[in-house]
């Protein structure tokens, strides 16, 4: 058995977008809409149960082979203004991190603002803050482009 050890961290990543506080967060609550941009293409599984209480799932294979689930739920929701959801990811069979996701919106001008704030335990040198940081600022960008896809009409 490997050596157990766990990594307290946190990070905040922020972003401005070109969209109404309403469009951040229905990109967030729309499963469609989140299934395009958070799973980086790589996601063959995605559930998303946006509500209090609700669970989101995922997961996807790495060009490696290596196999990511994501499972998360929903602890506060304010509908435009704040997201909190804790969530625990995997590696193959290893839980690799526990964390507790913040998202806040903020008007800024015609767009919005978001902060992200994450406060996480990652466990047993299988993961490591810098990298979720890093990976959490693409699918930030990633949300970036879907804000800018066309809204969809009824």
């Amino acid at each position: 058995m490997s050596e157990r050890s766990v990594e307290h961290a946190t990070f905040t990543v922020r972003r401005t977008y070109e969209a109404s506080p309403a469009r951040v967060f229905a990109a967030w609550a729309d499963p469609e809409a989140k299934a395009r941009w958070f799973g980086g293409g790589l996601a063959e599984e995605h559930e998303l149960e946006f509500r209090l209480g609700g669970r989101e799932f995922s997961r996807g294979s790495a060009p490696n082979g290596q196999t990511y689930t994501y499972e998360a739920r929903y602890q506060d929701i304010v509908p435009d203004e704040r997201i909190v959801y804790a969530y625990d990811l995997q590696l193959d069979e290893a839980r690799i991190s526990v964390s507790l996701g913040t998202v806040q919106l903020e008007p800024e001008g015609d767009g919005t603002r978001l902060t992200y704030t994450e406060q996480g335990a990652y466990l047993d040198g299988l993961d490591e803050p810098e990298a979720r940081e890093q990976g959490t600022g693409g699918l930030l960008d990633a949300l970036e482009a879907e804000l800018r896809r066309e809204p969809a009409t009824a």
